[in-house]
């Protein structure tokens, strides 16, 4: 099977009469792709970004990203919040995101043992969706927003694309935890949140900080928030497809 890298610079390049049947495309720039006569039957699209902004993503014409909107809003009751802008909102906000893990985490453990650790299609297997969730909460309320010089659980799950940003990713644990342990810190990284959710007022959500990937950049507080939630919403979508898929 062909494939192509980074390396390779396919922008702008045409694909006639070309059959991609099977085809996968991970971590690939396909904005502004145009398909003529393109059949797409049982194509699986999956772009945590489109819902961003103004995006569109047009099928015959059509703008589907407001149905893929409420369709996943109806999925996974509460994630409308996600983009909750009050402390009082933001505090139930997160109390849903509470229920629904505890809901996933409970479902996992009925289930045969080595689940947590089964990877569906080369995806992140459960325990490594939780460790992935405990540095995002490292990374955008630890280092972000309380501004913690060395804010990263050992146990936490990088991306590889973020090791080499000058962030110091060597903190992180080089063999794998066990899911108890997995399951300890990703409890304590929860609690970590809704701590400091419980006495967050108006004006805190306004003061400015910096982008833990990006200084450059500024973020407010409620914005680092927002990364939050949509970090766990869009994570728990991947575990429950995953954990979907291991059931049929």
């Amino acid at each position: 099977m062909a494939a192509f890298n980074q390396f390779d610079d396919l922008k702008e390049a045409q694909f006639v009469d070309v059959n991609l049947r099977g085809a996968r495309f991970v971590r690939s720039d396909l904005s502004g792709v145009v398909m003529r006569a393109a059949e797409v039957a049982g194509a699986d699209l999956d772009a945590p970004w489109l819902l961003a902004g103004e995006n569109v993503l047009l099928v015959n014409g059509v703008n589907v990203v407001p149905f893929v909107e409420a369709e996943l809003n109806r999925r996974f009751p509460g994630r409308a919040d996600r983009q909750a802008a009050d402390p009082d909102s933001l505090r139930a906000a997160w109390a849903a995101l509470e229920r629904i893990w505890a809901d996933t985490i409970e479902r996992v453990a009925s289930m045969p043992e080595g689940t947590v650790d089964v990877s569906v299609d080369g995806e992140w297997s459960f325990a490594q969706t939780l460790r992935h969730l405990v540095m995002a909460t490292d990374t955008w309320l630890g280092r972000a927003i309380l501004a913690i010089d060395q804010p990263f659980h050992p146990l936490g799950q990088p991306n590889v694309e973020y090791e080499t940003d000058g962030n110091d990713m060597s903190v992180f644990a080089t063999t794998k935890p066990s899911y108890a342990e997995v399951l300890e810190v990703r409890a304590d990284r929860v609690a970590m949140v809704r701590d400091f959710l419980a006495t967050i007022t108006a004006d805190d959500l306004t003061a400015i900080r910096k982008n833990p990937w990006a200084p450059e950049y500024p973020e407010t507080v409620l914005s680092c928030l927002h990364t939050i939630l949509e970090e766990e919403w869009e994570h728990h979508r991947y575990a429950v497809r995953d954990l979907d898929a291991l059931t049929k």
